[in-house]
Parts: C-alpha cells; sequence; structure tokens
C-alpha cells in the first residue's frame, strides 16, 4: 500500500519499519513543546509530517515499547488519524515525575494504518446467545 505524506518541515523524517515484521512505522520527534495547566502538564512532540490515509482506513498512533522506560504516557491512549484529517501528526504524553522525556530526534510512537468497516446498526429487541451471556 503507498501512502501519499508531505514533510512539513525539512528535518521531519518519514516513517519505517525498524525491523521486519514489525507492524508499526516508527515516528521521530521533530519539535517539542511542553503546556503548564496547573495540577497537569503536557509534553508534545511534532512529527512533521502530515499524511493522506485513504478512505475507508484509520491511521492509529501508539506507544512504542520503549515507553515503559519513560515515565511518560500517551494522553490520549491511542491516537485516530482519521482519512480526512491533513494536519501535522502529534503525539501529546502526560509525564510522571522525574520521567525521563524523549528528546527532538527520538523515535516517540508509531503509526499503524488500518481498514475500517462502514458501520451500521441495526436495532433489535434480543440478542443471540451465548455461554458467556452478560457475565
Amino acid at each position: 500500500m503507498v501512502i501519499k505524506i508531505k514533510k512539513l518541515v525539512e528535518q521531519a523524517v518519514i516513517p519505517s519499519y525498524s525491523k521486519e515484521g514489525d507492524a508499526g512505522l516508527d515516528l521521530t520527534a521533530v519539535n517539542v513543546s511542553t503546556t503548564d495547566n496547573g495540577d497537569y502538564g503536557f509534553i508534545e512532540y511534532d512529527t512533521g509530517l502530515a499524511v493522506e490515509i485513504p478512505e475507508g482506513y484509520v491511521g492509529l498512533v501508539y506507544p512504542r515499547s520503549s515507553i515503559s522506560k519513560t515515565g511518560l504516557i500517551l494522553a490520549n491512549s491511542v491516537g485516530v488519524i482519521d482519512s480526512n484529517y491533513r494536519g501535522s501528526i502529534k503525539c501529546r504524553f502526560k509525564a510522571i515525575p522525574n520521567s525521563t522525556i524523549y528528546s527532538v530526534g527520538d523515535r516517540i510512537a508509531q503509526l499503524i494504518i488500518q481498514p475500517i468497516p462502514n458501520i451500521e446498526f441495526e436495532v433489535v429487541e434480543e440478542l443471540s446467545d451465548t455461554t458467556r451471556g452478560d457475565g
């Protein structure tokens, strides 16, 4: 699958797989900013990239497994890039006290692009039985 990607800044790094068989493409930070709202704050990393996700697909931004070494928590758990979004991919993290944080040039997250079905709901009076039921 070929996805159109635009570098919004010259130093942006095109996402790539670290190893053969990887599911996620690594995203690299090109800018970092912090927000302090009193009781909590965020560290936001910009990738300097915009992508054109095809209709019928979604881009999902997950933390990398190495995040466990940092004390950072991806603020929205999984980022969703809809097929009609054309802005910069950014990752916002919360940091626990005394965290190691990412720097510009570090791989900060991973992008997975998946097909999504177009869902329609049918309202019914009963659902099928299963061995689990509602337990």
